[in-house]
């Protein structure tokens, strides 16, 4: 058997493996991908991308392809808890508003269906050269001192190939075989619910009364699940909890018992309806986050590493934004420009974030299985903080006080303190005004309240390691106008002061007011200790 060879394989082409594999090739890297489905998703799944995920497309120019591919239902703003869709509403979940974000982002929500999403991105993994391998099978993956050996097996033709990588992504769902095959446990709730979805026609303007609805939370004594629509018009989906304790299994399901559960979910006992589809599998929700993140060469990713209610549409992009900061990591210890040791501050970073979002989203899951808001309300982190305002305890930056740190910040008010994502300020250059958040697609930047000149020397320090790094100066007599006069505020420095970004667009350190020495010698310093190349 021949052995063919790869710097990255990744299991699994959902939405975190294949945006792993996009993020990987705008920094360098083309990765091979397996999937042992035969295609993408033919499932709605997760139906929003939050606008911090948002930001990562865009980084990678897909910001427009993703927003022109959203669903049908991207006006809707309504997530209610009901008894029935025609009867009273036991709760309404606040939203941020699209002038709130854009305060503190120049992205935006975007309403896309998983089913959508996912053929976006493998169109662009093809067109960037990753390998993708649908309906193929991960059987075995060896690991030894210099990578790892994958068997694979190709389920439509049996196949089996050998493959050799440096590292090994496991994206391959919250059931992950990967995960179990490497012995990585897991902590949580583990499975709160088991469900059937199945899609049906109906007219149901009548209950909804003008509302335009993200999801219905039913629970009544006959049913307990969730209305979707599809189109916004006819089409909706609706997943339904059923409890094997209780004897119920996937085969009550019938046609007839269908239409009673969803004349019993919409309040309306003699809907006309059509049923379109039974017999899908069956899937749960859950909540659990892995032990570790990182074991070995092998790197756990998305829903892999961590799962969650789908409350508060949390899951997708917390798995995105997983992918991408591994992304820049992995593409530099692989270039040799950073020590592996780089890739231990994926798992110290990302699983206290995963820790705290399953909090969150079993709170508001909560709320659906019938506690009053009011119990949770005091413990609950809002959408927009939750989105742009978490920060990592500790990583790939230069920390300052530890006991300052707390796990969210309130992203109206961001602090710019290192492990937080570096803040949103309008600026303008010759071209017109944007956001600094736009200066990050690749590589570091070093930017300056003021004239860029004291720090220069930065750019030098970054060649002489193989990095890109920029040095942009903000405000009077920088490169760029501080138009609304807020970077300083907002990145917590002053007049001469610096920060550096990290190509994931967060703080890895800052100087409160002008260098305190030579310039290079600090910058040195500093990103050998960052990419622990000492």
């Amino acid at each position: 058997m021949s052995q063919e060879k790869a710097p990255v394989l990744i299991v699994g082409g959902g939405l975190a493996g294949l945006s792993a594999a996009v993020f990987l090739a705008h920094h360098g890297v083309k990765a091979t991908l397996v999937e042992r489905h035969p295609a993408t998703s033919t499932h709605p799944k997760a139906r929003a991308i939050n606008p911090r995920t948002m930001e990562l497309y865009r980084a990678i120019g897909m910001e427009e392809r993703v927003t022109a591919g959203r669903s049908p239902i991207s006006g809707n703003t309504d997530l209610v808890h009901v008894e029935t869709l025609a009867g009273d509403e036991r709760v309404r979940m606040p939203n941020a508003s699209i002038d709130d974000i854009s305060r503190i982002s120049p992205a935006q929500w975007t309403l896309i269906d998983q089913n959508q999403l996912e053929p976006i991105l493998r169109k662009r993994a093809e067109e960037v050269g990753v390998d993708l391998r649908f309906h193929t099978r991960l059987d075995t993956a060896t690991e030894d001192t210099d990578g790892v050996t994958a068997t694979l097996t190709h389920l439509g033709t049996g196949e089996t190939s050998e493959l050799r990588a440096e590292y090994v992504v496991a994206a391959d769902g919250s059931r992950s075989p990967l995960r179990e095959l490497l012995g990585v446990g897991t902590h949580g709730r583990g499975t709160l619910t088991n469900l059937v979805s199945f899609f049906f026609d109906a007219n149901l303007e009548e209950a909804l009364r003008g509302r335009k609805i993200i999801a219905a939370y039913v629970n009544n004594p006959e049913v307990r699940g969730t209305i979707i629509p599809i189109d916004n018009d006819r089409k909706w989906v609706i997943n339904v909890s059923f409890f094997p304790e209780k004897g119920q299994s996937t085969r009550d399901f019938t046609p007839e018992r269908c239409v009673e559960l969803v004349r019993a979910a919409v309040g309306v006992p003699d809907l006309p309806l059509t049923i379109e589809s039974v017999n899908m599998p069956a899937w749960d929700i859950s909540a659990r986050v892995a032990d570790t993140f990182t074991t070995g060469r092998f790197l756990i990713a998305g829903d892999a590493a961590h799962v969650m209610p789908p409350t508060g549409a949390f899951g997708a992009s917390t798995g995105i934004q997983d992918a991408y900061n591994l992304a820049w990591k992995l593409a530099l210890v692989l270039s040799g420009k950073a020590g592996q040791e780089l890739l231990a501050t994926y798992d110290s970073e990302r699983r206290p974030v995963a820790d705290e979002t399953v909090r969150q989203a079993m709170l508001r899951f909560a709320v659906r299985e019938g506690k009053q808001y009011q119990e949770v309300a005091k413990d609950l982190v809002d959408e927009t903080t939750m989105t742009f305002g978490y920060a990592y305890p500790e990583g790939a930056f230069v920390g300052e006080d530890p006991n300052l740190w707390t796990v969210t910040e309130d992203p109206d008010k961001p602090s710019g303190r290192p492990g937080s994502r570096a803040p949103h300020v309008v600026v303008a250059g010759e071209h017109g005004p944007f956001s600094t958040v736009d200066l990050f697609p690749v590589g570091f930047t070093l930017l300056t309240a003021g004239p860029a000149a004291p720090w220069a020397a930065a750019s030098a320090v970054g060649r002489d390691l193989g990095l890109l790094l920029n040095v942009r100066g903000i405000g009077e007599g920088g490169e760029y106008a501080d138009t609304e006069d807020t970077f300083k505020q907002r990145y917590g420095i002053s007049d001469g002061g610096a920060v550096l970004v990290r190509p994931d667009g967060f703080v890895a350190w800052r100087s409160n007011g002008g260098p305190d020495g030579d310039v290079a010698q600090i910058v040195s310093d500093l990103l050998r200790r960052i990419l622990f190349l000492d």
